[in-house]
């Protein structure tokens, strides 16, 4: 019985090797254009009589259309986040409450938990990102704390006060990382705003 079905599929495969090798290697394509026209060049459409496109109106595409000015946003709209940072939940200032708690206790771990927490509620709120790079100071990793300096000084918008706090931050960390030009840089970029 199983020498049967043994035999059955090899010559299935078989079969299918065959009808697969028919059209060769590089045989190219099996499309032969009607009437022998040259591939190069696509057919032109069919073309409706004159009675008829007189009858119908003619469809513009988008394309085709004039150009037709929007009018302007109201002036009261409210800044985006490139403009200022977000402004922290109660949920998210809570948790940076617990999480500095617990940096005073020296639960590295636990406090980058709580804020990684507040993260995903303000995940645009320079202050969270600028709070976890402390965390991250205090547990050694600086790599992880210049990161995310970077990343909340990219959302502290025209928030001086935060771009000074993260360049000062971040001319800190370069520093404990031996970059002495990259956190000369940040203090000078710090004592300018």
């Amino acid at each position: 019985m199983m020498k049967a079905v043994f035999s059955r599929c090899a010559c299935l495969a078989l079969a299918l090797g065959v009808v697969g090798c028919a059209s060769g290697p590089g045989g190219g394509s099996i499309y032969v254009p009607v009437g022998g026209q040259d591939r190069s060049t696509a057919p032109e459409p069919p073309r409706a009589s004159g009675s008829e496109q007189d009858a119908e109106p003619r469809v513009w595409r988008k394309s085709e259309q004039p150009e037709v000015s929007e009018p302007e946003p109201p002036a009261t709209r409210s800044p985006s986040y490139r403009q200022a940072g977000d402004e922290l939940p109660a949920a998210a200032v809570s948790l940076i409450r617990d999480a500095d708690q617990r940096l005073q206790q020296g639960d590295y771990n636990g406090a980058i938990a709580r804020l990684e927490r507040a993260q995903r509620i303000a995940p645009r709120s320079a202050e969270v990102y600028f709070k976890l790079a402390e965390a991250y100071v205090a547990g050694d990793n600086l790599g992880a704390a210049e990161q995310f300096t970077l990343k909340g000084l990219s959302l502290a918008g025209n928030d001086t006060r935060m771009q000074r706090s993260g360049w000062l931050l971040l001319a800190d960390i370069r520093r404990a990382r031996g970059n002495v030009a990259g956190a000369d840089q940040a203090e000078t970029r710090a004592q300018a705003l």
